[in-house]
């Protein structure tokens, strides 16, 4: 055994180094040669990767990274430099700096001779653009939040994780999982089979149960969306329980849009007194995934809708509660705060966070044959018994109908083909670039 692996490795030295042996024709190989192009990526290093480049940052350069051809050539495919050329762009630059010995570059130098190689390769004005604005993007920390609707079978999933790899975010959260660790670890009030697999007397009732169990899963995503609000953490949401109405807001991005007509949700009761309001409170700052006691926190009676007159009122009186209890522990008067008391909150908070909502909509000839195909996937493997694949397209058709009914307010609406996967990611990373 031991001998074995003295020749594996003997092998290996022979095939990275000058190495002379009792063959003869060893003493031809002088230098180890560049990877070609046609190598394995396992062996797609280079020798200028032993060499460390430091590029430094701010005017008086306090700080500095040492240069990465593998992240370099990640920021290239955001702007939709193909992959391979990334690559090249990102290995031609570093032998660059290495030959003329610019071991210690700026920021600004090294963006110079990036743009240079990156025009002589054909890409020019609008790549270099976009380069400096996700270096900007990812410097100011801007808070991001791509969220993909749709119903179950259209590649919200497939969508969702192509674009996180070409937009080199590393954050993609699944509302099926939110949904079933609320289910099993808490006492929400969830169903364990889907919704749009269950019998319904009306589309409304449908509707109305799909809303209901959309606003308990966003108390599951409210610890990662404000994480990512505060620490300007890029995240990609994708799942069937994304209610467009909840994540639709306006400029101040408190309030909720209206329901499209036709599609209204039963309003929930908001209790008056003090106790209902603090266990709201404690709702909304709950994080999923803690422990037990914190997991409670989601169990909001969330049977219904809230209505934005009502929020509002719940969020003065869990105001007056704080300033009273606060006045009482210091004993001094509480104060009333200000009219531009959100103005200067907002000012304070950093950057304004961006919420791009996208829904995936599909034909109902592929959706029918993704569906089957899932059916009997799930079948063959004992996971659910065999429906009637008519009844489940018409509940997926009726939350469809849902979710793009809000392409009036200025929803985007993409419509997905089992056929064109690939066009509508290369749309899909356009659009996100020009938002």
């Amino acid at each position: 055994m031991m001998n074995y692996k003295g020749k594996g490795i003997a092998v290996r030295a022979r095939a990275n180094q000058n190495y002379s042996g009792e063959d003869e024709d060893d003493d031809k190989i002088t230098t180890p040669s560049l990877p070609s192009a046609k190598s394995s990526p396992r062996n797609a290093s280079s020798k200028y990767d032993f060499v460390k480049v430091k590029v430094w940052l701010g005017d008086n350069a306090d700080h500095y990274y040492v240069l990465s051809r593998f992240l370099l050539s990640r920021m290239l495919t955001v702007t939709k430099i193909p992959n391979h050329v990334a690559i090249k762009i990102a290995l031609e630059l570093k032998k660059l700096l290495i030959d003329n010995s610019l071991l210690d570059v700026s920021q600004s130098d090294l963006e110079a001779n990036l743009f240079k190689l990156m025009e002589r390769r054909g890409y020019g004005e609008e790549y270099i653009n976009r380069y400096k604005m996700m270096t900007r993007f990812h410097h100011q920390r801007v808070p991001l939040v791509i969220l993909v609707c749709g119903t179950a079978c259209v590649g919200k999933s497939t969508i969702a994780t192509q674009l996180a790899q070409r937009l080199n975010l590393p954050n993609v959260l699944q509302t099926d999982m939110v949904y079933e660790l609320l289910r099993t670890s808490t006492d929400a009030p969830l169903a364990s089979t889907p919704v749009w697999e269950r019998d319904f007397s009306s589309s409304e009732e449908l509707i109305t149960e799909f809303c209901r169990e959309c606003r308990i899963v966003r108390k599951g995503l409210n610890g990662d969306l404000k994480k990512a609000m505060k620490d300007g953490k890029p995240i990609i949401i994708e799942g069937i329980h994304l209610d467009p109405s909840i994540y639709l807001m306006d400029d101040e991005h408190k309030t909720p849009t209206s329901v499209p007509e036709g599609h209204q949700s039963t309003p929930l009761s908001v209790a008056s007194d003090d106790n209902s309001a603090l266990q709201l409170e404690n709702n909304c700052r709950s994080t999923p995934g803690s422990n037990a006691e914190n997991s409670q926190n989601h169990l909001v009676h969330l049977g219904e809708g809230v209505s934005t007159d009502q929020v509002n009122k719940v969020l003065e009186s869990l105001e007056s509660i704080a300033l009273a209890t606060a006045s009482d522990s210091k004993g001094e008067t509480a104060e009333v705060p200000e009219v531009n008391e959100r103005t200067t909150r907002k000012e304070k908070s950093g950057p304004e966070p961006i919420i791009i909502p996208i829904v995936l909509k599909m034909a109902e000839f592929d959706h029918k044959a993704l569906l089957e195909e899932r059916i009997t996937t799930r079948a063959l493997s004992g996971k659910c018994l065999v429906q009637d694949t008519d009844s489940l397209i018409t509940n997926l058709k009726t939350i469809q109908d849902y979710l793009c009914s809000f392409k009036s307010q200025g929803l985007t609406v993409v419509s997905v083909s089992a056929t064109t996967f690939p066009q509508t990611l290369d749309w899909l990373h356009g659009y996100l670039l020009q938002e």
